[in-house]
């Protein structure tokens, strides 16, 4: 896959439907934290970034000021679909930018609304995403895994792993 749009599209497609990532920075401690987040995107475009609304005083927001390299996590366990991606985030401060991703939902969090003085709007973008896609069904699935159980042979072609890199 070389096109960039490609890589976009097919990057977008896998995680639109998908509500809340696991969001991860390295905290001051040096451990990893991980934490749910909405992605505000719209969809993928050519700034091939990610966007996510933060509180301006939370632990997120200080770790990735002092450590930019994040990872976010995607999950629907129902479509079978996972992935990476990660990146690198900075606060932006751009009003323009935060109206025209806001919603009633981040309402819940910042009630002052996109003025929000706690407000944070974090740009993360993308360097690298990897991708488990699983078009099988799940009696096949089940199948393929009962036949490795007996053979001792690892289940092969149960769906798409991928890379998608950005940088």
């Amino acid at each position: 896959m070389n096109d960039t749009k490609d890589k976009r599209e097919l990057l977008w497609k896998l995680i639109k439907n998908i509500r809340f990532a696991m969001f991860t920075t390295r905290h001051g401690n040096g451990h990893l934290h991980a934490r749910p987040m909405t992605t505000q995107n719209k969809g993928l475009e050519a700034d091939e970034s990610l966007w996510f609304f933060m509180s301006k005083s939370g632990d997120p927001v200080a770790d990735l000021k002092a450590d930019p390299v994040v990872n976010i996590v995607y999950a629907d366990p129902s479509e079978d679909t996972y992935v990476s991606v990660s990146g690198t985030a900075a606060m932006i401060e751009d009003t323009a930018k935060k109206e025209q991703l806001w919603s009633k939902m981040a309402e819940a969090w910042f009630p002052g609304g996109p003025t929000d003085p706690d407000l944070a709007l974090v740009q993360v973008q993308i360097v690298h995403a990897n991708y488990w896609d699983v078009k099988e069904s799940k009696i096949v699935q089940l199948y393929e895994m009962a036949k490795a159980v007996v053979t001792g042979k690892p289940p092969t072609d149960l769906g798409e792993h991928g890379e998608v890199r950005m940088r």
